[in-house]
This record gives C-alpha cells, structure tokens and sequence, in this order.
C-alpha cells in the first residue's frame, strides 16, 4: 500500500504501524528503507524475516535531527569521541552512518548483538517528519528507525516507492517520497577504534570527511577487527542478472565478438556505459552512463533494476573513474558483480 506523505492521515498510520511493532517503507535521500522500531526486539526480527537477512548482519538506526536527534543518539551509544561529534554537527543530517559503542541493554537486535551500533541522521523530509512524530510521542516515544534498505536481502537497493512495492508486496505500508535524490546508501565511518575508519563509501568522500574530522579518515586496515556494517559484504546489491564490469576498450571489443556470434551468449544483454556507441540490435538493452558520479550513483540502481525486468541475462558495466568522488559507485558495481 503506497501512501502519500501529503496526506497527513499516511504519516499518522505510519507513526501507529511502527509504534505497534509494524514494518513501513520510508524514504530517505539515499535508498528507501523498511521501518521498524529500532528498540522493539520482535519488530526488528520481522525485518530481518521480510528481508531474508542474516539475523547477525546488523541494521543502520536512524534518528531525529539534531534539535532532537543528539538525545536519540545518546539513548543508543554510550559514547561519541570529538571526531565523531565534529562529523555530525557538520553533516547530519544526510548520508552518513557512525558506527559508536553501543549502550548495553539497549536494540541488541537491531545491532546483530554487536557491542557496537551503526547510527544515521537522514535528511529526506518525509523520514525527518516520521521521526519527529515517533519520538515526540507522549506515551511510548520511538526512540529511532532500524531501517535498512527495502529490499530481499544482498538484492537491488529501491530508490521508489514502486520498487519496494515490487520487492516487498503490496501489504506493506509504504511512504511515497519520490525517488531519492542520491541513490545509493549511506558512507559508513567506524568510530569505535580512536580514530575514524571508513567502511563503506558513500555520496561523503573520504577526502571531505577528513577535513571535517581534522584527521585522517582511515581506510579499513582490519576488517576482521572492524565492527560488522551493512553492507559491506562481498556480494550484495545484486540484479537477477550477472553483472560484469569492463573497461572502456574491452566493453567496445566484447560487443563487437557477441554481435558477430551467431548463437549469442547471453541472447538479451544490457549494457550500461559512458563513450560507447552501442550497435543497433534488438537484443541488446543498451542505457548511457553519466559523466559524473553523483549523477550515476543517482540511477544506478534503477538501471540495474530496468534492466533486470527487461529479462537480460547478463548487464556489461563500463568501468568507472578511480577518484575519491566515484568510490561509492564502484563500491557498489564491485559487489554487484562479486
């Protein structure tokens, strides 16, 4: 069931859904989330079940802005150093997830019984005024969102509301924002180990959140020490389709052998790229990639998922840069292809 949030009675069955222990679809400016009381312990397992999700694979809390928000992300962690505290009065609310040490007691669950919890400060409107109706409730407030991405698990990422409908059912309550305007999820930054850690790139490049930090930001030197986040496992954000990344040359002279092959394998192909003039066949599925990062992590996964429900069997992906500001995007076409 997809709501919209102009409607006031959408937001007001969506505050008693989620106080009920329900599941709802929100959106933010990365991804859309499925929405559930992230202290609830019961509605957090019935987001790992809808999802198919490791129960151990923790979820991203999203709390309030700042007016309300350092009072959520104080109910959650038992201690934020300066660095961290830098990164959010600098960019909270938007596409940062912190990982913190959690406070004990407090959403085992929805941290996969890590000591640690991944926090976020979204900046999508409708997610900001879901919160604030939660948390400013006068009996039982909502505290925050666990809410990873609404899809089944390691699949696509949803950027509409029509795309978790399709991944999800209709049953699901579902705020529609619109698409998201960044399109893929969030930077993830360990703050647990002293000094700040990126786990997981993002739309916040490495380079920005040193200037903010007024340190280094670290790259993952010891996964294994690393606190376990979303999505940062090898395979994920996966299409039904086999991803394959090519360069430029490569892409141009793969096309040429599968055009000139008479029994074609794969018979439908998508192809995805930038500088490439496609040869006119009705079995390729061909989209033009952007010349900037933020405007290709924009519709990434909406190609991805275009292209999927055109029937390809395998989406051949140009490459992308190397610079700070593409990382996000070949983070997530290197596990879409893992």
């Amino acid at each position: 069931m997809i709501l919209s949030p102009a409607d006031p009675r959408a937001l007001a069955q969506a505050v008693q859904t989620i106080a009920n222990g329900g599941l709802v679809g929100m959106p933010t400016e990365t991804v859309y989330g499925l929405g559930a009381d992230a202290s609830n312990d019961a509605a957090v397992a019935a987001i790992f079940a809808a999802k198919g999700r490791p129960a151990d694979h923790p979820l991203i809390v999203h709390v309030a802005d700042m007016d309300a928000g350092l009072s959520g992300v104080q109910h959650f962690a038992q201690d934020v150093p300066d660095f961290a505290q830098a990164l959010m009065a600098a960019l909270w609310p938007g596409a940062l997830t912190l990982i913190l040490p959690r406070r004990a007691g407090v959403a085992a669950a929805a941290a996969g019984g890590q000591d640690s919890i991944g926090l976020r400060c979204p900046s999508h409107p409708v997610a900001q005024a879901l919160l604030h109706a939660l948390r400013q409730r006068a009996e039982s407030p909502v505290w925050g969102i666990a809410a990873p991405s609404a899809n089944r698990f390691g699949r696509v990422s949803p950027t509409t509301a029509a795309h978790v409908q399709s991944e999800l059912g209709e049953a699901l309550l579902v705020l529609d924002g619109g698409p998201c305007s960044l399109g893929i999820e969030s930077t993830i930054v360990d703050c647990t180990r002293g000094v700040p850690v990126l786990l997981r790139p993002g739309s916040i490049d490495i380079n920005a959140l040193s200037q903010v930090c007024g340190q280094p930001v670290h790259l993952a030197y010891d996964q294994a020490q690393a606190p376990r986040a979303s999505g940062t496992l090898e395979s994920h954000y996966a299409p039904r389709a086999k991803v394959r990344l090519l360069s430029a040359a490569d892409l141009r002279t793969a096309l040429q052998s599968w055009q000139a092959t008479p029994r074609r394998t794969p018979a439908l192909l998508g192809v995805y790229a930038q500088g490439v003039t496609p040869p006119k066949d009705a079995a390729l599925r061909f989209q033009a990639m952007p010349g900037t990062a933020a405007q290709t992590a924009h519709e990434l996964f909406a190609v991805l998922r275009a292209m999927d429900d055109a029937g390809v069997q395998e989406i051949w992906v140009q490459a992308v840069p190397s610079g700070a500001d593409w990382a996000g995007v070949a983070d997530r076409l290197q596990r879409a292809s893992a």
